[in-house]
């Protein structure tokens, strides 16, 4: 089966469940981009994030004697909670390795969906070999958070969803890009159902190693590992599986402040109504503050996740 086959694939499997989430515009976010500017807002989909999709789809194309063993897999809270509903909904037991200062609401909302959290340090343990630890004294089967094909296939479905909202025929389409999977999937979707769209990845100051790989043709690797407010998209390095797709399908990256990601959040509460974190609102950062960097008439924004703790939300809004 090819990638593009893999991808209308699981799109079959989880159409059903997922929700196909709204792509939302305001006058005044287009006055500040200085274009069209259209939000596909994963923020509303099932556990607050895109994460959903690639959970459902990977355990709904497993083999029925590994899911009923149970899965692990590791996340800062995103793919955790997407996978244990997705575990739940399956009828099977989850794990999930979860970095210790992760926002409490993600830690707890995970184990409210009835996984097993074990919590770790991002700065001194190697969630890898937590994981596959785990995974081998348990016999549980590992879902990773981006370089899993099930799991790409899953994300990619919001390009295909992109690309049956809207008759944008040209322009770029900003993604929160942590390992990639969401970006490498929606690119790949995309050259296929609208190949004059093209995909950016966008990341936060000091975590820009997606930007940096495009550029230098090697996975570059974060020297920081934690210590940014967008959680949900720090990673040490793009996968081997996502960063091929990317340089073959994707454009240049872009990089955004913290402060900008929060101005983000602070405009799509006032403008649109909706919820979003701050590794969730890079992409809309980029578009609204380095609209000199873009192209096309339309830029379309992936607003990847919501899970965004009281106080922080706050912060947000007192930014805008």
């Amino acid at each position: 089966m090819s990638t593009l086959e893999l991808i209308h694939a699981a799109y079959t499997r989880i159409k059903p469940v997922v929700r196909q989430t709204p792509l939302l515009s305001s006058p005044f976010l287009d006055e500040i981009a200085g274009r069209k500017l259209l939000v596909k807002s994963e923020c509303l989909q099932h556990t607050g994030s895109f994460k959903f999709r690639g959970a459902y789809s990977a355990l709904s194309g497993m083999e029925e004697a590994s899911r009923k063993k149970g899965v692990i897999a590791y996340s800062s809270g995103n793919h955790a909670q997407g996978i244990a509903l997705a575990a739940k909904m399956h009828g099977t037991s989850s794990v999930i390795i979860m970095p210790a200062d992760a926002p409490r609401s993600k830690i707890d909302n995970t184990r409210a969906l009835g996984a097993e959290v074990v919590l770790y340090d991002r700065a001194s343990e190697d969630r890898d070999e937590i994981g596959a630890r785990l995974s081998a004294e348990r016999g549980l089967t590992l879902v990773r958070p981006f370089d899993e094909p099930l799991v790409i296939a899953g994300q990619a479905s919001v390009g295909l969803e992109i690309a049956a909202q809207c008759d944008v025929a040209e322009g770029d389409v900003l993604i929160p890009c942590g390992g990639g999977g969401l970006t490498s999937g929606v690119a790949l979707a995309l050259s296929e159902a609208r190949p004059g769209l093209r995909v950016r990845p966008v990341e936060p100051e000091e975590f820009d190693d997606a930007t940096r790989s495009l550029v230098s043709g090697n996975r570059e690797v974060n020297e920081r590992r934690d210590g940014s407010i967008c959680d949900a998209i720090i990673t040490p390095r793009v996968g081997e599986i996502t960063f091929p797709l990317m340089q073959k399908y994707c454009g240049s990256g872009l990089v955004v402040t913290e402060e900008e990601a929060l101005r983000a959040m602070a405009h799509a509460f006032t403008r649109l109504k909706i919820v979003i974190e701050p590794g969730g609102a890079v992409a809309l950062a980029a578009a609204l503050f380095h609209g000199e960097k873009l192209n096309g008439d339309t830029v379309i924004v992936v607003a990847s996740g919501g899970n965004v703790d009281a106080e922080m939300f706050t912060r947000a809004l007192n930014h805008g």
